[in-house]
């Protein structure tokens, strides 16, 4: 039989703050207080990543600008992430757990699935095996995780949201009418936020109306998704724990989005964020790329990547960026995004130039001497001293 895990951070980026500030000397636990994880308030522009539950209690919500957060609470304290930081302890997590088993698929920074039926007869019941693991994370790394328990990923992943924090469900195939139906269709993973008006137009409101609703006539409204949407509502989901290779020869960065985007310019911001990321990296590196791939995952959690093959190698965050919006442009069909990757491959030490008539060297070479010297400064005063005009501190998953 198939047991599923699904091990989800409760409150990942707010609670990894809070751990690296008590290491820094912190007297009190940023979690017990008015606190969010954002960026620049200053320029109006910042969103809100992570809050604590006090800031939950007087109405912020994450995504939400800082400067409306604040409107929210005058006393709220605003937190500049540190994501790499954030990499360190989810890197320590997927490592503790891989200690148990290599069927591991990393779904983001902070969550992953486990297939624990294929080791249940070395470690035994697996309700018992959860709590063991959730105690060993919280004693060894100092953040507490929801496990969800079910014969597949869908249902596995419905069950970590039950309730929260630091709480172990089941969700297994015959409890799905008693867990799952009763929830709103809201609550129904891979059902995306403009879908809900759609299904709520139609009489369904909860999750059980979409799993006995009319195939035929959900299909007039729906097409292919149709089956899907009846699929997941009934809790059938067949897609294996597929482990996470590391990736060999390139330097990747990825952003689970807050929510579903289909703006183009914000989706913009995210990828120029990126670029300066994977630049700052590859400069560390003393390497040049001469691959550039934009990986996409839309509302219905497909993946998909369009690569672009460079005549010249390039380092600087301008070119990586410039590269990565084009074949962006070309690949983007409006759907609405929950995560934006960008990965350079092809990498060397040696930087071979084809001469052009409209190539401007000293432009390339400012470039790549503001890169250095940015790579420079984050290495000596660390990651968050300073950033390009007009960046936004997201949420990277660093590989």
């Amino acid at each position: 039989m198939r047991i599923i895990m699904h091990i989800d951070v409760n409150n990942a980026f707010l609670s990894w703050s809070a751990i690296d500030l008590l290491n820094k000397g912190y007297k009190y636990d940023i979690r017990n207080s008015y606190a969010v994880i954002g960026g620049d308030e200053s320029a109006r522009k910042g969103i809100v990543l992570a809050k604590s539950n006090p800031a939950k209690k007087q109405g912020i919500v994450t995504a939400e600008t800082l400067y409306s957060a604040r409107k929210k609470c005058p006393a709220l304290r605003i937190y500049k992430p540190n994501f790499e930081f954030y990499s360190e302890m989810s890197h320590k997590m997927f490592m503790l757990l891989s200690k148990y088993t290599p069927d591991i698929e990393i779904a983001s920074i902070d969550e992953c699935y486990l297939d624990y039926g294929k080791v249940k007869n070395l470690y035994g019941d697996e309700v018992q095996f959860a709590y063991k693991i959730q105690k060993e994370i919280y004693d060894t790394l100092g953040f507490t995780v929801n496990i969800g328990i079910a014969n597949n990923k869908l249902c596995a992943k419905m069950a970590s949201d039950f309730s929260k924090p630091n709480k172990i469900h089941t969700n297994y195939d015959y409890e799905v009418q008693k867990k799952m139906w009763p929830l709103p269709i809201s609550d129904l993973f891979g059902v995306g936020k403009r879908t809900v008006p759609k299904l709520n137009s139609l009489g369904i409101k909860t999750i059980g109306d979409l799993a006995h609703y009319d195939a035929e006539r959900l299909y007039k409204y729906f097409k292919n998704q149709a089956k899907y949407l009846i699929d997941i509502a009934n809790g059938r989901d067949n897609s294996e724990v597929i482990s996470t290779p590391p990736m060999q020869k390139g330097i990747g960065s990825e952003i689970t989005l807050p929510k579903d985007i289909d703006d183009k310019s914000t989706l913009y911001n995210y990828l120029e964020s990126l670029s300066e990321d994977v630049s700052l990296r590859l400069n560390a590196s003393s390497m040049y790329a001469s691959v550039v791939c934009v990986i996409l995952k839309d509302n219905l959690f497909k993946k998909y990547s369009h690569q672009k093959k460079l005549v010249n190698a390039i380092c600087s965050s301008k070119d990586i960026f410039k590269n990565a919006k084009d074949i962006f442009n070309e690949m983007y069909d409006e759907r609405p995004i929950r995560l934006i990757g960008l990965r350079l491959d092809k990498l060397s030490s040696s930087y071979a130039h084809q001469v052009s008539l409209f190539d401007d060297y000293e432009e390339i070479n400012k470039n790549n001497k503001l890169d250095k010297t940015l790579l420079e400064l984050k290495n000596k005063y660390g990651n968050q001293i300073i950033n390009k005009a007009g960046l936004k501190n997201i949420n990277h998953l660093k590989h």
